[in-house]
């Protein structure tokens, strides 16, 4: 069956085997740093746009699911690992990382959560130097470089054939 209203934002995981959509602006959109998402993340903070369920749906395939506690479940895809998802028991939203979105810089952040588990150090980031990928790794590198993920924008298959 196919969807008839038209995606405000789209996105998936690396390998683009699980492709999602959302219909509606997020509810909000918040870095959490409490210690299950550090985990869940392996980072210092999970990055989330809190969705209407019924303004979300998984185009392509869906995530594998963990428990991670007796409330919530994680959800992330089986073939690559990318982080999909955080669910409630009982919530009518779903928390979609947003660095999954095709346009992530859409969704700035406009809460932080768990800030318990915030690294002492997190404000002094934006002082540390810095160098783009050009810059860091050699021309050639970046020339043979061949870039396996899946694209910003939704595909009728993926891999190509």
């Amino acid at each position: 069956m196919t969807e008839a209203r038209k995606p405000v934002h789209s996105g998936g995981c690396q390998c683009g085997a699980v492709r999602f959509a959302v219909y509606a602006e997020p509810l909000h959109s918040a870095i959490c740093h409490c210690r299950m998402c550090q985990k869940a993340f392996g980072s210092f903070f999970a990055p989330f746009a809190v969705v209407e369920l019924g303004q979300f749906v998984w185009t392509r395939g869906g995530p594998t699911i963990f428990a991670s506690s007796q409330i919530s479940q994680r959800g992330f895809c089986n073939k690559c690992g990318t982080p999909l998802s955080c669910f409630s028991n009982g919530s009518a939203e779903i928390n979609i990382p947003t660095g999954s979105f095709d346009h992530p810089e859409k969704l700035p952040p406009t809460f932080q959560a768990g800030i318990e588990g915030r690294m002492p150090w997190f404000a002094d980031m934006q002082s540390l130097r810095g160098k783009t990928t050009d810059q860091l790794m050699p021309k050639q590198v970046l020339k043979e470089l061949e870039n396996r993920q899946h694209p910003d924008h939704d595909t009728p298959a993926w891999p190509p054939e």
